[in-house]
Order: C-alpha cells, then structure tokens, then sequence
C-alpha cells in the first residue's frame, strides 16, 4: 500500500492571514511539501497540471524532475496528465525522460482536467474531449511499446516509422493510472490495457466511486488481467489534521468557507458527512480512511489533498508530521492486516521489471538503424526496396 500526497496546485488567498503568495512563493512551498512528504515516511507526491490562473502547475515534469532529485525514495507522480490537450508524442517523450532521471521513481494519472476553456488554448475542442481522450492513449501506449511506429488516426497528423525517444527505462512503460470522476470509457479504458484506475474521491459521495470502481474491476478480470481483486485502485482523500478534533475543526473551518472549490455551499460538517473530507483528530482521519477499503475492497494507492484553500506553508508541514507520524503508520498496519492475500501489490518500477525479465538482467535500448527515420518519416531500407 502506497501512501502519498498531492497538490493541485492553487494560488489562493489566506482567509486568515489575507496572505496570497507569490507564483515563486507557492513553487518553492510545494518543492518543500514533497520533500517533507519523504521526511515523514510517505511514499507519492503527486501535482495536477493548469495552464490558467490560479494555479501555477503548467509544467509538471520539470516540477517533478526536480523533486526527484532532491529526493531519495519518493515517487513523483501527478494528479492529473492532460492527455486531450497534450500531444501523445510529447508525453511520450517527457515522461521518458522523467523516468530515466529519477531512476524509474515515477507515474502517472491520465485524465481530462475540469477547465474547459484549455481545449481551444491548445487547438482542440472540448466536444470532442472523450474521443480525444481515447485515442491519444491508445497512441501512447504504442509509443512506449514499440520501437517503431506507424500510426494514423482522426485528431493528429499521422506517423511513420517513428520512433519516440528516450526509449522507457529498462524497456519497461512507465505505469499509468487512469482518473476519472464521473465516465465509464475512461475505467473501460484503464481495464482494457490493465492499467491503473484512480477514483478522485473527493468531491462525491462513496456510492458515485463504487459503481466506477467496481466497473473498472469486472472489465479488468473480463480483459484477463487478472481476478476483480487483483485490479489496481487508487484513491483520493481530504484531511485536516489536529491533535484535538475542536481544534481542527475551528482552524479549518475559515478555509473550507472560502475555499474555491467547495466554500460557499453546504457547512463543513454536512460536507464531511456526505464526502470523503475528514478534520479531526489523528484518530478520526484513521477510523474515516479504514472505511474506504469497506467501501472499495483492497486498494494500492491513498492519496491526500492538504494544502490546497490558502493553507499556509507552515500549516501544511504541521499537517504532515502528524500525517507520518500518527495516520499513516497505523493505516499501514491495519490495512495490511485486513488485506485479500490475491489483492495486487501496489506498482513500482523494480516490480514491473521484476515481472517482466525475472532474474535476467533487463533490456537497455540503444540507437539502433532499424528503428526508422524521424527525419523524413520512412524506413531506414525504403529507397532499396
């Protein structure tokens, strides 16, 4: 089981201090949030990508190359991949280097974000985001997979004899998690190629994840990946951690109210009642996590959102100490104790290069003439044939 962190990314007004930080400010704040995430014994940190104000998370991999490098063990993920307004080649390639850089500690979540207007700032139309969606992983998936590729389809020139570089570590993809919070083709998707599936889980109640879960597991076994408990889940969470329940309560709460996302709409209280969120004490955050896997069967991946509605730097490092050093080591034991023996393990490089060379050592792609031509998109043998 896999414990970690994300950030969306926001830029938002302290409702307390009436603070609002920098773009340099909450880069610099986030870099700390991620290392602190490994101090405390965390195993993910994830960033979601924005191309608009206010988030500043318009680059994710060069955020998390960085955070890489700074780390030892954490894997860098993120919260969101847009794979409708991203070219597949350029992800491609970006999360290729990714992985060579940070030595396999790293994947990634596909999914189609929530702001419409990036559609049309990257030259694509929102009307047609789920095809998109489909068809650009489908040409990704290729790209790590085969050296050379001939491809053609309806929302990108077509492609031949080309070869993506860098090839993927090891000659092993990087694992993906598909998100998704409301659409049946993205977890039929994720299925099809045994993938990840990752519930949001922050937003909806249980019952809505449920049924995109448990689709996502039957699909999974009927594709032949494996049994439904052997299909990957991830999770999201909201937390706000105090070590007395009043106290967490009373600090958070000018937050929630303001908050973007969700202030200004049911109290604090009936959103915790109704949703994921949890602000109370060590103990709170656990009964409330142990929950989810009664909810959704065994999965491999938690994730918490915590620094998001203008939290102060200071409040999110507080938030994570007791995160590592209260919650999550008692959410590892019970959970372990409570997990199916057929459930997955959750994904890591070595794993995956484990399962597909076993003992021999793996294989390490290198320039080769066979692999086509990327500068006149042709077979290296075309004129002689």
């Amino acid at each position: 089981m896999q414990f970690g962190v994300f950030s969306v990314s926001d830029i938002t007004r302290d409702p307390v201090s009436g603070h609002t930080p920098s773009e340099a400010e909450r880069i610099d704040a986030v870099v700390r949030i991620a290392q602190k995430a490994e101090e405390v014994g965390l195993d993910v940190f994830a960033i979601g990508e924005h191309h608009n104000p206010p988030f500043f998370s318009s680059s994710p991999t060069t955020l998390l190359s960085h955070i890489a490098a700074t780390t030892e063990r954490l894997i860098v993920s993120t919260a969101t991949t847009l794979i409708t307004t991203n070219d597949p080649v350029r992800i491609a390639e970006e999360y290729a280097m990714l992985q060579h850089l940070s030595k396999g500690r790293m994947d990634l979540m596909m999914g189609r974000g929530n702001t419409a207007p990036v559609y049309p700032w990257f030259g694509q139309d929102i009307r047609q985001g789920l095809p998109l969606a489909l068809e650009n992983y489908n040409l990704l998936h290729r790209l790590w997979r085969e050296d050379v590729v001939d491809w053609e389809g309806r929302f990108r020139t077509a492609l031949q004899g080309f070869t993506s570089t860098p090839r993927p570590l090891d000659d092993v993809p990087p694992f993906v998690w598909h998100g998704s919070i409301r659409t049946p083709e993205i977890a039929e998707q994720a299925a099809f190629y045994g993938d990840g599936f990752f519930a949001n889980h922050i937003f909806w109640p249980k019952e809505h994840f449920m049924r995109l879960i448990n689709f996502y597991r039957q699909r999974y076994a009927h594709h032949g990946h494996g049994t439904e408990k052997q299909a990957i889940v991830g999770l999201g969470g909201q937390a706000y951690i105090a070590r007395r329940s009043q106290d967490a309560i009373k600090e958070f709460r000018p937050y929630f109210n303001e908050a973007p996302v969700y202030g200004h709409g049911p109290s604090m209280e009936d959103f915790m009642e109704s949703t994921p969120l949890t602000v109370g004490s060590p103990q709170e955050v656990i009964d409330k996590t142990l929950t989810f896997r009664e909810h959704f069967g065994d999965y491999q991946r938690q994730m918490f959102l915590i620094d998001h509605a203008g939290l102060p730097l200071k409040t999110v490092l507080n938030q994570l100490d007791l995160l590592g050093e209260e919650v999550v080591p008692v959410l590892r034991k019970e959970l372990e104790a409570r997990r199916d023996p057929e459930a997955a393990e959750a994904p890591t490089h070595a794993a995956r290069v484990k399962a597909k060379y076993g003992d021999q050592a793996p294989r390490q792609p290198r320039p080769n003439a066979n692999r086509g031509d990327n500068v006149t998109g042709g077979s290296p043998y075309q004129d002689s044939q």
